[in-house]
């Protein structure tokens, strides 16, 4: 097969508001067996230091990369609110006509319009519309229904040493308007073992994370952009 007949790479937009490790996971992986026929085609973070944008630009070949920190963007834009915000990163992702979009620590919590816009119910002033809803996942450091929100980690750790839960895990979501509460695409349970200190278990479930945060994004990208 000829360049020239060789499949469109599937496209995908990876938000991070961090040091990078899981998005590191992501493009070791890209065009591999576990990854296969796939490119991250844009890096977007919401904090300007995140070491994260660092890994994109010394990717070969490099990652493209876009920042828009929230507070910057209600300073610069007088009368804008968070929902403009969130319409504004959707923008940014919707223009890179992505096949997925995963959240690997993006620490900030969408508004119901980044979703509308991605899914194609709304439509931004001067872009196109949406004609295939693009599919958003997340990956979060726990089971489902356990811990929500910030903070998982410490939170299912205090829980072990109250004798309250075992086990914790890590799971790949889809993205809905309830936090965390999307329907669960991969689940991994992780023990949590008497005595170990938290910075151990941290180290388990993140090496866990950068698993299943391949994994995941292969399933997901197998159903919406399937292989020829």
């Amino acid at each position: 097969m000829s360049n020239a007949d060789s499949p469109r790479p599937r496209r995908i937009v990876v938000l991070i508001s961090g040091s990078g490790t899981n998005l590191q996971a992501l493009i070791d992986a890209q065009n591999t067996p576990s990854l296969p026929n796939a490119r991250i085609s844009l890096v977007l973070s919401n904090r300007k230091a995140a070491y994260g944008l660092t890994r994109a630009a010394n990717a070969e070949p490099p990652i493209p990369t876009a920042y828009l920190g929230l507070q910057p963007y209600l300073k610069a834009n007088p009368g804008k609110t968070r929902d403009d915000y969130d319409e504004e990163v959707a923008r940014i992702v919707v223009r890179d006509k992505p096949d997925l979009v995963v959240l690997a620590g993006w620490m900030h919590i969408m508004g119901d319009g980044f979703l509308d816009i991605v899914n194609g119910d709304k439509v931004l002033d001067g872009e196109d519309k949406v004609e295939k809803p693009i599919p958003v996942i997340n990956l979060h450091p726990a089971l489902p229904g356990a811990f929500d929100g910030a903070h998982a980690i410490e939170r299912a750790y205090e829980a072990f040493q109250k004798g309250e839960i075992t086990h914790s895990g890590v799971m790949v979501h889809q993205v809905v308007k309830e936090v965390d509460r999307g329907e669960p695409v991969l689940v991994h349970e992780v023990e949590i073992k008497p005595g170990e200190p938290i910075g151990a278990f941290e180290e388990r479930l993140h090496k866990t994370e950068w698993a299943i945060i391949v994994q995941g994004t292969k399933k997901v990208l197998d159903e919406v952009a399937p292989l020829s």
